[in-house]
């Protein structure tokens, strides 16, 4: 098996005026390809933060994280920025999807920034976001701007952005939070159907029980640290 991700005592210090906050205190975590991992954990324990370290939106206060064989710890914010736009897709709570952009016109924008900005056919894949939006069960959504959506079928569209250009790696922060359980159910269905299927590696922030559960691993953490590196089901 490839390992995917490897972080190795990372920490993460914010300084609060004149006070050191501890956010993280020494994480390690290794990841394979294929791995559908959960991250739990009471608020404040520093999931998100962890998350965001791992994608590159923050740099660590110690410690080395590696994705994919590139170490995102010593890279210079340009090129995190590059290794985010090729091998990472988000999955937030918030949709955050262009509003002025169809469902398709949001999967083309992503293709475009993964490419690079190139207009060449790097960056406009129409049958691989047909796949995607299909797959989503939203082929029938595909020239309907986000207001046009109800939630569920906003964070559908924002799954679909983020794996439409099948990266390394999805991070996903509480991705069904503000869902009701029909659409939440759809939205973790959709993961585990792409874990199998692509063998996609996902880790996933969540504070549901039952959304963990749909993963083959989970982690708990605590006070800045992983407590329970196996806890809960594992499959």
């Amino acid at each position: 098996m490839k390992t995917i991700l490897q972080a190795e005592n990372v920490e993460k210090v914010y300084r609060v005026g004149s006070v050191d906050v501890a956010a993280l205190r020494g994480v390690s975590l290794d990841l394979e390809e294929g791995e559908f991992l959960a991250i739990m954990g009471p608020s404040g324990c520093g999931k998100s933060t962890l998350l965001h370290l791992l994608g590159g939106l923050l740099t660590p206060s110690g410690g080395r994280i590696v994705l994919d064989g590139e170490d995102m710890t010593a890279a210079s914010d340009a090129k995190r920025t590059d290794i985010r736009r090729r091998k990472i897709g988000f999955v937030f709570q918030r949709f955050n999807l262009f509003p002025t952009l169809t469902a398709e016109g949001n999967l083309r924008l992503a293709e475009r920034i993964h490419a690079g900005g190139a207009g060449g056919a790097g960056g406009n894949n129409s049958e691989r976001r047909r796949e995607v939006l299909s797959l989503l069960k939203l082929e029938d959504k595909m020239h309907h701007k986000p207001l046009e959506l109800s939630g569920g079928e906003q964070q559908r569209v924002a799954l679909a952005r983020a794996i439409v250009n099948r990266p390394a790696i999805i991070l996903a922060d509480e991705p069904t939070g503000n869902l009701d359980s029909e659409n939440s159910a759809i939205v973790l269905n959709m993961f585990q159907e792409m874990n199998y299927r692509f063998n996609q590696t996902i880790i996933m922030i969540t504070h549901n029980p039952e959304a963990a559960a749909m993963c083959r691993r989970i982690v708990q953490m605590r006070d800045g640290q992983i407590v329970a590196p196996n806890t809960g089901l594992q499959v």
